[in-house]
């Protein structure tokens, strides 16, 4: 008996072992603690990131290697702030590619002289800090929030390096309307009774937002 608890630990701890390589190396779990990707992505909706071809991750470290993948216009990216690395990640689009020209008026963005057609937004698009016409700069993307009136993006603080993007999200696997403060960093009480109430409250799931993909 001694011999089969043994084999049992040492196969769970190898299981162990590679979920934490390939959570840190290939793909990770997200929350979206703000409405700034409305109606896109919901406050509480949890994500699965891919890292494949952008970026890889070292475990145990805060350390990366950025890849050979560059994201495409209007796709949804995940990447480290580049005004505050040591923060949460940030989920915005790309609206903006390296050489593009972007600028912002009659409530619209423009790319290289031509309104971008954008059906996925929240609200007119306003210049806010923005300075235009902008050329977005070599090796930098200019991302914003679908949730224009309510998004700090690249209008406020500039392009995002290329080396900063570390992944796009995939699939949307749970998604819980909680109280938003569940989801703020180092909130780990109220996130653990979020997560609780769910169990009880199944009402509190969004049931036909799991399994959404990007």
């Amino acid at each position: 008996m001694s011999t089969k608890v043994q084999r049992e630990v040492i196969a769970w701890f190898w299981v162990g072992l590679v979920f934490l390589l390939i959570n840190g190396t290939i793909g990770q779990a997200r929350v979206i603690p703000s409405g700034s990707m409305e109606k896109t992505l919901l406050i509480g909706d949890h994500l699965i990131m891919s890292r494949i071809g952008y970026d890889a991750g070292i475990p145990f470290t805060n350390w990366h290697v950025p890849l050979w993948r560059n994201p495409k216009r209007q796709q949804v990216i995940i990447f480290k702030p580049p005004f505050a690395p040591d923060t949460p990640d940030y989920v915005k689009r790309v609206i903006g590619l390296p050489g593009d020209t972007i600028d912002i008026h009659d409530a619209s963005v423009w790319v290289n002289g031509q309104r971008l057609l954008e059906k996925y937004t929240t609200g007119p698009t306003e210049p806010y800090e923005f300075k235009g016409p902008y050329k977005v700069p070599a090796d930098c993307y200019f991302v914003m929030g679908d949730n224009r009136a309510n998004s700090y993006d690249s209008r406020f603080w500039g392009p995002v390096p290329r080396n900063d993007i570390i992944g796009t999200p995939v699939m949307i696997y749970m998604s819980l309307d909680v109280s938003p403060e569940a989801w703020e960093p180092g909130q780990f009480r109220e996130r653990f009774f979020a997560y609780a109430n769910a169990i009880l409250h199944p009402g509190e799931v969004r049931w036909r937002r799991i399994f959404r993909t990007f």
